[in-house]
C-alpha cells in the first residue's frame, strides 16, 4: 500500500496545487512515510524536489491515468477539478482512503518550514502575477504604462525573453528560485494567486488578490478571509488601486483551525494495518 498525491499543474495552470500537495507530502515524509507526488508536468515535479523537499515524484498527464501506476487499495490525496462524479465514485472504490482538496483538506494548507509568522519584512511591496502566463496577459497589462514603484517576482512558467520586455515597468525582477523567501519577506503582496496570498498571510504579510480574467477563485474563502481584491485593465490602474488598499489595509479574518494530523494519523493506521496483514501472510 502506497500513498500518492496528485496535483494539477503545468504551463497554463501554475504551481498552486503542487505547492499544497508538496506541503502535505513533506508532512508525511516527516512521519517516515514515503509518499509519491504526481504532477501533470515534469517541471513541476522537479521544482517540488529541488525547492520543496519532496523525495519522490512522477509525471502523470491526467488524473484518469493514475490507475496505471497505482494499485487497488492505495491511498490518494488529489488537488484538481478533473474528476467527474463517475470518476470520484470509481476512485473511492479503488482507494483505501481518498482525500480531495479543498473538500477534505483546505486550500489554506502550508508547511511551517516555509511559511510561518515573520518578525520583520524586508520587502515593502511585491507583485506576483502567478507562475503561469501562457497568453502573455501580464505583458499586455503593462504595455504603454509608466514604471511603477514595485518589484516583480518571476513566474515559474513565464516565457524566456519576456524579462527584457517587463523589466522597464518594475523596480527589479526577482527570480523564481527566490519564491519562498520573497513571499515570506514581503509586507504588501499583490498577486493573482490566491495560494500565494494565503502563504503571505501565514507569514504575517498583508496581501491583495489581483482578480485575473483567466482564473476562477474560491469566493467563499476570499469572503471568509476578508481578503481585499482588485481588478484592473491597466498596470497603472492596478497599482493605484493596490496603493489605495494598503494605505488603510483591512484586518484579515484568518481562522485556520484545520488539523492535518487527524488525516495523517488515519493514513498511518491504514498503513500499519496493511503491514501487519502482509507480514502475517
Amino acid at each position: 500500500m502506497k500513498v500518492y498525491l496528485y496535483a494539477k499543474s503545468g504551463h497554463a495552470i501554475g504551481l498552486d496545487a503542487t505547492r499544497r500537495c508538496a506541503a502535505i507530502a513533506k508532512l508525511l515524509q516527516e512521519k517516515d512515510c514515503d509518499p509519491i507526488l504526481c504532477t501533470c508536468d515534469f517541471r513541476a515535479g522537479v521544482y517540488a524536489k529541488e525547492e520543496l523537499g519532496i523525495k519522490k515524484y512522477v509525471s502523470v498527464d491526467v488524473l484518469s491515468n493514475l490507475p496505471n501506476i497505482m494499485q487497488r487499495g492505495d491511498i490518494l490525496i488529489y488537488d484538481t477539478d478533473e474528476a467527474s462524479d463517475f470518476m470520484q465514485t470509481h476512485m473511492k472504490d479503488f482507494c483505501t482512503l481518498l482525500y480531495k482538496i479543498p473538500e477534505d483538506i483546505p486550500y489554506t494548507i502550508t508547511h511551517n518550514d516555509f511559511f510561518k509568522k515573520q518578525e520583520k519584512h524586508t520587502i515593502e511591496k511585491l507583485f506576483f502575477f502567478g507562475d503561469d502566463d501562457y497568453d502573455n496577459r501580464l505583458l499586455k497589462l503593462c504595455e504603454n504604462s509608466e514604471k511603477q514603484n514595485i518589484s516583480l517576482l518571476w513566474g515559474h512558467y513565464f516565457f524566456l525573453g519576456n524579462e527584457e520586455k517587463l523589466v522597464q515597468y518594475f523596480n527589479e525582477i526577482l527570480n523564481e528560485e527566490s519564491y519562498i523567501d520573497s513571499i515570506r519577506s514581503t509586507k504588501y503582496l499583490l498577486s493573482g494567486s490566491l495560494n500565494a496570498c494565503i502563504e503571505s498571510i501565514k507569514c504575517g504579510g498583508s496581501p491583495v488578490l489581483l482578480r485575473r480574467d483567466d482564473k476562477e477563485y474560491d469566493e467563499n474563502l476570499i469572503k471568509k478571509l476578508k481578503l481585499p481584491t482588485v481588478k484592473a485593465d491597466s498596470f497603472e490602474d492596478m497599482i493605484k488601486k493596490f496603493e489605495t488598499i494598503i494605505e488603510e489595509y483591512p484586518k484579515i479574518n484568518f481562522i485556520d483551525n484545520f488539523d492535518i494530523n487527524l488525516i495523517i494519523n488515519e493514513i498511518f493506521v491504514k498503513l500499519e494495518a496493511y503491514k501487519k496483514l502482509t507480514n502475517n501472510i
